[in-house]
């Protein structure tokens, strides 16, 4: 590679970059298109070319002649900022951790559920000793990855790959580690698949790879052939009991509750006839991880007269996944479909390891893998797939689904066929309408675990649950499900099909672009609302003078009660449309409100209870009525009243914390008026003050003096707010009161962006990438933006070219393998 690095006046700068891109779009060499088989899976940088030019805050444009050299661009800048990440979950999708730092250890949770590296290395190696993700690379588009996405990807591999050649690593989370190394087109794409199947198969890696068959057959007198599948409670011979049907949906409803997740967002499209202008405004805040693989990236990219879109990527993909160009803008919100479902199997009672279906006996498929481990010997497990999927035992610690003499589970998860998310991206970045984007969900089917929130320029709203879901409908669930599943179908929308029935079959939809799942004319949609938003409850309220109905359980509830922070984001969004003349500057105003809709319903009422609660200490009363309902970072009492109502809400069900129940015909207003009669209000408040009282934290603190980051020794105070306040700004950190409060934050408020279109060539977008675009403490941009976010303030895109010449710290870079 050769690279240059220009720092000059003005009218030279200008020049010499105009030079850079004449070169790009017009003189760079053409990439050879790969062959087939190892060449397309061991990409040389030979011929790639890109021109990177970095604005403020380390922001990156990419310009390239086309889709490789974009990638090859992408895959270099990437390597830049995020090298050591990266080079982690490249190991995870190999299965090599174990071999570099042990079996026992965790991984970080950003590409599966696996609680230690011995059970992702044995997922992800069985995954790659099937050649599953290679035969989605050679399914022929729409059902698998176009060719644009192909030549992305191999690009990528060899940016990456120069840029490690060329370059000294200085994050010392990697500097000089052996497992730094070369990847190939291949582990990109394996890469995207494992983000892909995080709501299926990736939340089960656990229970997947420690399943074992019982030893030995039902035992003497054993009927030849399976009869029904057992009762719930009633133990096989020699094994642990199917599940509980009660205890099970529990345990279902939790895992897949939105306050227990560590990943949501929130996101809201307003309509023409809102706004100042008439043209469409978008404001995205996705809630993702701090830290890890799951942390976003921004960067714009280039082909001139192909695709001009600027975003964020999650790291380790070839696109945008959330951004705007010239004409529309998007952002994505973590939904409530359900990804999965299961299959009880009635086994043989001859062999454990076979299933019975239609009164035919099928002998499960054996997966066995050997995985490297550090300081001792290879460990080698055999796991148990079928027609439907792997054999699997649980779904975290909570969930378990015992493998009996009599009965087993096997996971369906669809997107474990799906490499299209990245296709999706691809046509919302050359979509020119929310039409468009409609067409282009509707054409690639691509999207795993997420609703889309979409507006144009021309000022038209869009609101899609366009998930990749398996075909579970309602009617099917009635013919097909459990004991097990008449339970957990309703109160978690998951799926226990009868496996030994053939005409328990998923089906398919002549709409879809792979047999088993919903198409699109089953998806629930909103379309030109005044307002579309979504903050990770269902469909149902995307606008609440609208209600969408008439979708499949599988996707979500109806007339069910929803989070605070919807009912807070609802009230919000709502008002504004019907205020009316919008601007961006509004979008930015509501990102920053900090409004805490818990206090606004509770803190009255909590203060004047408060004495009775804690006839002794006035002073908590005072803190508590002297709260101005917000969480900006110098509130004072939020910190008070935010450890009292986590407390509160955790140890009082839903219908206990307040008098007036949920009522369907009026859900945003209900359920309120606070239950200051409840056991759990007295107990939660007078433990939240001692637990600060003895962390020697004062109850009237600013809330940014004890909810903060440390970045090089320097501490940042944040604002925002939990889950349980319902903050539309969500901070969820770590409390550590022996550490000075919420001492870091674990997810959250993440790429933040608000744009919006004034009739010129240039969208009109702030930005804000929270976390910043590095995570090596030794990077300018490690923590810059984050200064940004805790002084609530943006960052102000540069999207056309006039605009990014102009950058004041302009730096071009040449790339070349």
């Amino acid at each position: 590679m050769h690279f240059r690095t220009l720092f000059p006046a003005r009218l030279r700068r200008l020049a010499l970059v105009g030079a850079a891109l004449a070169t790009v779009t017009a003189s760079l060499p053409a990439a050879a298109v790969a062959d087939a088989g190892d060449r397309a899976h061991h990409p040389s940088d030979r011929g790639f070319s890109a021109v990177i030019r970095y604005t403020e805050y380390g922001i990156p444009h990419i310009v390239a002649k086309d889709y490789a050299n974009l990638g090859f661009g992408t895959g270099w800048a990437q390597a830049a900022d995020q090298v050591c990440v990266l080079a982690d979950g490249f190991l995870t999708v190999n299965g090599e951790r174990s071999r570099y730092f042990g079996a026992d250890a965790a991984p970080d949770g950003s590409l599966s559920s696996a609680t230690k590296n011995l059970s992702s290395d044995l997922f992800f190696r069985g995954v790659k000793e099937a050649g599953t993700v290679e035969a989605l690379l050679a399914t022929p588009a729409p059902a698998g990855p176009s060719r644009q996405l192909a030549e992305l990807m191999r690009g990528w591999a060899a940016g990456y790959n120069t840029w490690l050649r060329k370059n000294r690593v200085t994050d010392p989370a990697c500097a000089g580690a052996a497992w730094v190394r070369p990847v190939t087109a291949l582990d990109v794409a394996r890469r995207g698949w494992a983000v892909s199947v995080l709501g299926g198969q990736g939340r089960g890696v656990d229970g997947i790879t420690a399943a074992r068959p019982p030893a030995g057959p039902a035992g003497p007198g054993a009927a030849s052939t399976a009869g029904p599948l057992p009762a719930p409670g009633v133990p096989g011979p020699g094994s642990a009991a199917v599940p509980d049907p009660r205890r099970t949906a529990e345990a279902a409803r939790e895992l897949f509750a939105a306050e227990n997740a560590t990943m949501g967002s929130n996101a809201v499209a307003f309509h023409g006839a809102t706004t100042a202008n008439g043209r469409g405004l978008l404001l995205g805040n996705p809630h993702y991880p701090w830290q890890g693989g799951r942390r976003f990236w921004q960067s714009q990219q280039t082909i001139p007269g192909q695709l001009d879109v600027s975003g964020a990527s999650l790291l380790g993909t070839t696109v945008v996944n959330i951004g705007f160009n010239d004409r529309v803008a998007w952002s994505h919100t973590v939904a409530t479909g359900v990804p999965l479902n299961l299959h009880q199997l009635a086994l043989d009672p001859a062999d454990p390891t076979a299933y019975v279906v239609d009164g035919r006996s099928e002998k499960m498929t054996p997966r066995t893998v050997t995985v490297a481990v550090k300081d001792g010997d290879p460990v080698t497990r055999t796991q148990w797939w079928t027609r439907y999927g792997p054999v699997v035992t649980g779904l975290g610690a909570s969930l378990p689904l015992p493998w009996t003499a009599t009965s087993a589970f096997a996971l369906n998860d669809p997107n474990a066929a799906n490499l299209r998310a990245s296709d999706t991206a691809l046509g919302f970045a050359r979509s020119r309408s929310t039409r468009d984007m409609a067409e282009t969900l509707a054409r690639t089917q691509g999207l795993p675990w997420v609703n889309t929130v979409a507006a144009d320029a021309a000022g038209h709203t869009l609101f899609a649950q366009a998930q990749v879901l398996p075909r579970i409908t309602d009617d099917l669930d009635r013919r097909c499900s459990t004991p097990l599943g008449r339970a957990t179908y309703p109160a978690a929308g998951i799926a226990v099909l009868d496996g030994s029935r053939g005409d328990c079959a998923l089906g398919s939809d002549p709409d879809a672009v792979q047999p088993g799942v919903f198409g699109p004319a089953r998806w629930p949609v909103l379309r030109d609302a005044p307002y579309a938003a979504n903050s990770n409850d269902s469909a149902w309220l995307a606008n609440a003078d609208r209600p969408v109905t008439g979708y499949e359980r599988v996707f979500g509830t109806i007339g069910t009660p929803r989070s605070l922070r919807t009912r807070g984001g609802i009230e919000d969004v709502a008002a504004m449309a019907e205020r009316g003349r919008l601007t961006v500057a509004d979008l930015q105003r509501q990102q920053f409100a900090d409004r805490a809709p818990a206090g606004d319903l509770a803190a009255a009422d909590a203060a004047a209870a408060c004495a009775s609660a804690l006839a002794d200490d006035p002073e908590a009363c005072r803190v508590i009525g002297a709260w101005d309902r917000t969480v900006d970072a110098d509130s004072r009492g939020a910190l008070l009243f935010d450890r009292f109502w986590r407390r509160f809400t955790a140890s009082a069900p839903l219908a206990e914390q307040w008098k007036v129940p949920f009522s369907a015909a009026d859900p945003v207003r209900t359920p309120h008026t606070l239950n200051t009669g409840s056991p759990a209000f007295a107990k939660a408040l007078k433990d939240a003050v001692a637990e600060l009282r003895a962390a020697g934290i004062a109850l009237d603190a600013p809330l940014g003096r004890h909810q903060f980051v440390v970045r090089n020794g320097a501490r940042i105070p944040l604002s925002g707010g939990t889950e349980a306040l319902g903050v539309w700004n969500k901070t969820e950190s770590v409390w550590n009161p022996a550490g000075g409060g919420y001492t870091e934050v674990v997810h959250g408020t993440s790429h933040v962006q608000a744009v919006g279109w004034d009739g010129g060539r240039c969208p009109v977008a702030r930005t804000l990438l929270t976390y910043s675009q590095s995570s090596n403490p030794n990077s300018p941009h490690y923590s810059d933006q984050t200064r940004l976010f805790s002084g609530e303030r943006w960052v102000t895109s540069r999207f056309c070219e006039k605009d990014i010449l102009r950058s004041p710290g302009l730096r071009v870079v040449v790339v070349r393998g």
